[in-house]
């Protein structure tokens, strides 16, 4: 061979490796950076970047629907945007499913969980036995949470919900309770290991001031009346123990607008549970006549805000306690928590409209991420619920009601888990989970959830 052919072989061989490599590259971008398509966060605002020593996320956006499964959800897209319409929860194309179940004293699976243990699961990254908060299922001892760990590296932290911010959980964020129902002082007969008598932390709310969380919204204000019995605080209600640690108490919307920035904001809109949007008949032995659900509710208070509110609300809070010098954002948990409630009572529209609340929730939180695309934002559930979609001529056993939807089509639900004032029950199918920006592919595929933990830590740089 000449050396002229051997120059132009050698050439060759270069231009085949260079596009070998080139082409390997192409395959192995991770599968989370074009997953979103178009209207994801790095088209809108451009690609996250990685900085060598820093993690791979400046925020997490943890958006919970209790009782959120597959039924309710599409009982809410069918109704409000249609069987082909999208929900804002449905624009996340990096999705995929999350066993649900808890644990016994021993370990061993319990198919159905509550919120409590669900809750418990990826805030902590262990299983435990339902009514439990943050502890070990066997020893009964304290699990270090997500925002324990993200206020220790520097973040800011923030919770929201439509529930008591002592319910299930967002406790589960900000406490350490052998059971659920201990959530203020005069609440603790079910946990007398837990008391500062006995040395314990004290009620949900009285640890929950104590881990401070720079953002705190829901209801509770009843909770958060009672008095303490013991430790410093004894004598003084949970609320001036709040003020003592410097929180701002915030009561309705206006006030929620007003909250200055350098100080944690406490918001407490209703005494327990904030009062539903949407109203209507309830499921029936032998159903309901058609009805069209009605979108206010006139029990709800015109200052209190909406889910979607108060998550914009948060995120302007802990925008502003960004540490610029590290880059450090925040780690934010946000719940709709009366999907679960209405479920409960086999109350469709409660339950749709509490839905639609929290997709709209969601679209806040994506909205915000596609202007700051270093935010992971995910969005699941802790379990399913007793929702079914049945045909319009079904004549099921248990309660049922038809619903005239957006579209003009009549759905029936059925609700049967239990009977005529009995409370339906939780279901222990597996949940969708979405999420969307740096490390989202790690919700892919079926996986515990408990990995949750694991991904929120990666994604903050968590140990």
């Amino acid at each position: 061979m000449s050396r002229t052919s051997t120059h132009r072989g050698r050439r060759w061989a270069r231009r085949c490796a260079a596009l070998a490599t080139a082409l390997l590259v192409l395959v192995t971008l991770p599968a989370a950076s074009t997953a979103d398509g178009a209207g994801g966060a790095d088209r809108d605002r451009g690609r996250a970047k990685t900085v060598p020593g820093r993690a791979p996320a400046d925020n997490v956006i943890l958006l919970i629907g209790d009782g959120m499964g597959d039924a309710e959800i599409t009982a809410a897209r069918d109704y409000s945007v249609g069987a082909a319409g999208r929900l804002a929860l449905d624009t996340l194309a990096t999705t995929g499913r999350r066993t649900t179940f808890s644990v016994d004293e021993r370990g061993r699976p319990v198919y159905v969980t509550d919120s409590a243990a669900g809750a418990t699961a990826w805030a902590t990254g262990r299983r435990t036995v339902n009514g439990r908060v943050s502890k070990t299922p066997g020893t009964n001892r304290p699990l270090p949470t997500l925002l324990e760990k993200a206020r220790r590296h520097g973040y800011a932290t923030g919770s929201v919900t439509t529930a008591s911010v002592a319910d299930a959980t967002p406790a589960a964020l900000t406490a350490h309770v052998t059971d659920r129902s201990c959530k203020g002082p005069a609440d603790m007969a079910e946990c007398p290991a837990d008391t500062r008598a006995a040395g314990g932390a004290g009620s949900v709310v009285e640890q929950t001031v104590a881990a401070r969380p720079d953002v705190l919204l829901g209801g509770g204000a009843d909770h958060f009346a009672q008095t303490v019995t013991d430790g410093p605080y004894r004598g003084r209600t949970v609320l001036e123990q709040a003020r003592a640690a410097g929180y701002q108490v915030v009561r309705d919307r206006a006030e929620l607008a007003a909250a200055r920035t350098d100080r944690p904001v406490l918001g407490l809109f209703a005494p327990d549970y904030l009062p539903v949007e949407w109203t209507g008949a309830p499921a029936a032995p032998g159903g309901t006549a058609p009805q069209r659900c009605a979108v206010r509710n006139p029990a709800r208070p015109g200052g209190t805000p909406t889910l979607a509110e108060s998550t914009r609300a948060a995120l302007g809070q802990l925008t502003a306690r960004r540490d610029r010098a590290t880059g450090k954002g925040f780690l934010l948990q946000v719940e709709g928590a009366s999907i679960d409630d209405r479920a409960h009572e086999a109350d469709p529209c409660g339950q749709i409209g509490e839905t639609l609340a929290f997709d709209r929730a969601v679209a806040v939180a994506l909205a915000y991420a596609a202007h700051h695309p270093r935010t992971l934002v995910i969005v699941t559930a802790d379990h399913g619920h007793a929702t079914q979609i049945l045909p319009d001529d079904a004549r099921p056993a248990g309660l049922s009601t038809t619903l005239v939807t957006d579209e003009g089509g009549r759905m029936l639900l059925g609700y049967a888990t239990a009977g005529p004032g009995g409370t339906q029950e939780h279901t222990g199918v597996t949940v969708p989970v979405a999420a969307r920006g740096p490390l989202a592919h790690r919700v892919l595929g079926l996986r515990g959830n408990t990995e949750l933990f694991g991904t929120v830590c990666a994604a903050l740089g968590l140990r």
